[in-house]
């Protein structure tokens, strides 16, 4: 038995806006990857180590589900979830909404999953799940993984109850259009605002414009860090760049989206932001091919030059959420 939905397929970059544009063009609602990752306000970041940590990580965006919710309320949308500890209950989930024509997002660790070249443990991976059959579940992910895959039921469930990190317990979810959906452009300011806010406002020193200062002084050390600079500097590296991130740790994906608004708000608050953010997005890039350099020659002044660029990338970063959180004014 095979229940398979027709679905629209694009090719995107980034696990959770791919998984939610594949649910809202199912129900008619079709936005581009950039506006979904800017209406679900999904621009951040934080530099996270800790001691059973093998080496420091740089994310660039909010926590894993936290952009889904925001874009839910932004728009009104209705977002249902569903957890449980049983993983029979939690494939019944699934089938439930399949069997009744409905996408379903997953949200699961990436490892466990057989189209997955590189073997990292991810538990905030969120994938579109639009068919099954007795043997496989059919997936809708990035371009970069395949876009149209499919893993086996095995391994879907090993991915599903995976704990750990980012986890959920079998989360599943599916998200209904209200009829009387408010434009997504009237939502443009309230988005980019408090996207704004929490960026230059955050709670500890890890976060926001704060965060990249110091990554720009811990940077320098990273050499330190480790036993293999050869592996773990390019790895932190190829994350930025390629781990679902759209490029220059999701900035390219921001830049994208602010320039896409200044189509529909006529602003120069939008305007700066986005030369702004079209500058941040070369920077860091510039970044990781510096940090690729200094574990692949041991040279510890190209993380001095990469610590430069962070301190100058903080102040860019900072300026622009400045200007942007004046949008509307």
């Amino acid at each position: 038995m095979t229940t398979v939905i027709d679905i629209d397929a694009r090719r995107t970059q980034h696990c959770e806006t791919t998984a939610l544009g594949v649910l809202l063009r199912h129900q008619g609602l079709d936005l581009s990857e950039p506006m979904l990752f800017g209406l679900g306000s999904g621009l951040s970041f934080i530099y996270w180590d800790s001691k059973n940590m093998g080496f420091p990580f740089l994310g660039g965006r909010v926590r894993p589900f936290d952009l889904t919710t925001n874009l839910a309320t932004r728009l009104g949308l209705e977002l249902l979830v569903q957890e449980t500890t049983s993983p029979r209950k939690a494939w019944q989930n699934v089938v439930s909404s399949i069997d009744a024509g409905h996408p379903v997002g997953l949200q699961l660790d990436s490892y466990h999953l057989d189209y997955f070249a590189s073997k990292v443990h991810f538990g905030g991976h969120v994938v579109a799940m639009y068919g099954y059959d007795d043997r496989d579940a059919y997936l809708m992910d990035t371009d970069q993984q395949g876009g149209t895959v499919s893993t086996s039921l095995t391994s879907l469930a090993q991915a599903r109850a995976a704990r750990g990190p980012m986890t959920a317990k079998h989360r599943s979810f599916t998200l209904t259009v209200p009829s009387d959906l408010p434009s997504p452009r009237s939502q443009i300011i309230p988005a980019v605002t408090a996207c704004a806010d929490a960026f230059l406002h955050p709670p500890i020193a890890n976060l926001g414009h704060r965060g990249i200062e110091k990554t720009g002084k811990l940077v320098r050390t990273w050499l330190q860090r480790t036993d293999n600079p050869q592996r773990d500097l390019p790895q932190a590296a190829l994350l930025m760049e390629k781990a679902g991130t759209g490029g220059a740790l999701f900035r390219n994906l921001y830049r994208d989206f602010l320039a896409e608004c200044a189509q529909h708000l006529d602003s120069g608050h939008l305007r700066t932001g986005h030369e702004l953010y079209a500058e941040a997005a070369t920077l860091w890039t510039e970044v990781a091919a510096l940090i690729t350099q200094a574990g692949e020659s041991g040279d510890a002044q190209c993380l001095v030059q990469a610590g430069t660029v962070l301190r100058d990338l903080s102040r860019i970063e900072r300026e622009a959420m400045h200007t942007l959180s004046r949008l509307g004014q």
